[in-house]
C-alpha cells in the first residue's frame, strides 16, 4: 500500500506520468497500473487527466493530503526502528593525552560500558601530537588532547577547561612559604617537565615564557606518574593539571606553591576526522559532555 500512496504523490506533484515515472525509475505504463489500482482501492477517481494536465480532485486532494501524512510516518518509524537496531556496540577506539586519559577517562569508560555492555572500548594515552596523528590517519575514531590545537584535517571542538598550578614537596622551601615565590627563585630551581609534544610541556613553556624566565635545569620525564613521584622525593618543582594532583594534594603528599598569576586555565578539545559518527561514537560524545569535569569542583577559581 504504501508504494502505491508513493506512486500516487510522486504524480500528484509531478501533475505528469511521465515524469514521475522518470523520478521513480519506472515505466509509464507501470505507474498508470499503481494509480488505477489506487483508485479502484478507494472506490474512485482520484485525479482528473487530460492531454495537457494531470490534476487532483477533490477526493485526490483528502488521499494525496493523508498520504504524505502517512509516508512520513512510514519514514518516522524505519528510521526509529533503525536507531534502535543499531545499538551502541562492537569496537571504538579512543586516544586522550596523558592528563585526560590517566585522571578522568577511566571513569567514564566505566560508566560508557555499564551503560552500553556491547560497546568495546580500546583507549590509547600518548601526547597530543601522537593522539592527533592517529586520529588524522583514522586509527582513532576519537581523541580528547590538551594545549592550543590547530589542524585544518580534522574536526575540532572546544571541551573543556583545567587549571594548571606549580607544585612541590611539602618539605620543600616553597611549599612552607605564605607569600608568593619570586621569579628569580622560580628560575634557580630544578624544573621536572613532560616530553617534547606533550600538552603539558606546551603549558610549562608558556608559563615560562609569560614569565620571562628560563630555567637552566631542566629534567625531562615521559609521564605525569613519574613526575610526580620524583617531585615528591624532593628532586624538583613541576607544573601540572589538577586533575592530575587531587589524590597527592588530598593526602599531603604534594601541596600547591604561591606563584603570582597562577594557575592559569588551558582548553581541552576533542578532535574527529569525520562528520559521520557511527552510533558508538555519537554515544560516547554525549556522555563526554553529559560528565564534562568541571573546574570548580577541583577547586579551581
Amino acid at each position: 500500500m504504501d508504494q502505491h500512496l508513493h506512486v500516487f504523490v510522486a504524480v500528484a506533484e509531478k501533475k505528469n506520468f511521465s515524469r514521475a515515472a522518470e523520478e521513480l525509475h519506472m515505466t509509464q505504463p507501470s505507474v498508470s497500473q499503481y494509480i488505477r489500482t489506487l483508485e479502484e482501492k478507494f472506490g474512485t477517481k482520484l485525479l482528473e487527466r487530460t492531454n495537457k494536465y494531470v490534476r487532483l480532485n477533490k477526493a485526490g486532494e483528502v488521499v494525496y493530503h493523508h498520504a504524505k501524512e502517512i509516508l512520513g510516518l512510514y519514514t518516522k518509524t524505519q528510521t526509529l526502528v533503525d536507531d534502535l537496531l543499531n545499538q551502541a556496540k562492537g569496537p571504538l577506539s579512543i586516544g586522550a593525552s596523558y592528563t585526560f586519559g590517566e585522571y578522568v577517562l577511566p571513569r567514564m569508560l566505566a560508566l560508557l560500558k555499564k551503560t552500553y555492555p556491547e560497546l568495546q572500548p580500546a583507549l590509547t594515552i600518548g601526547n597530543t601530537t601522537k593522539i592527533a596523528s592517529l586520529v588524522t590517519s583514522h586509527q582513532l575514531d576519537i581523541g580528547i588532547v590538551e594545549g592550543n590545537f590547530k589542524d585544518k584535517q580534522l574536526i575540532i571542538e572546544d571541551y573543556a577547561e583545567d587549571y594548571m598550578v606549580v607544585v612541590a614537596s611539602p618539605e620543600h622551601a616553597f611549599a612552607k612559604r605564605d607569600g608568593y615565590v619570586e621569579k628569580n627563585e622560580l628560575e634557580a630551581e630544578t624544573w621536572i617537565v613532560r616530553e617534547e609534544g606533550s600538552g603539558t610541556r606546551e603549558a610549562t613553556e608558556m608559563m615560562f615564557e609569560e614569565m620571562a624566565i628560563s630555567p637552566e635545569r631542566k629534567i625531562n620525564f615521559g609521564s605525569t606518574q613519574s613526575i610526580k613521584e620524583v617531585v615528591e622525593a624532593g628532586l624538583g618543582i613541576t607544573l601540572l593539571s589538577q586533575w592530575a594532583v587531587q589524590k597527592e594534594l588530598k593526602n599531603g603528599d604534594l601541596k600547591i606553591i604561591n606563584v603570582e598569576g597562577l594557575p592559569f586555565s588551558r582548553q581541552f578539545s576533542i578532535i574527529t576526522q569525520t562528520p559521520f559518527q557511527t552510533k558508538s561514537l555519537e554515544v560516547f560524545k554525549d556522555l563526554l559532555y553529559k560528565e564534562r569535569p568541571s573546574v570548580d569542583a577541583l577547586g579551581g577559581e
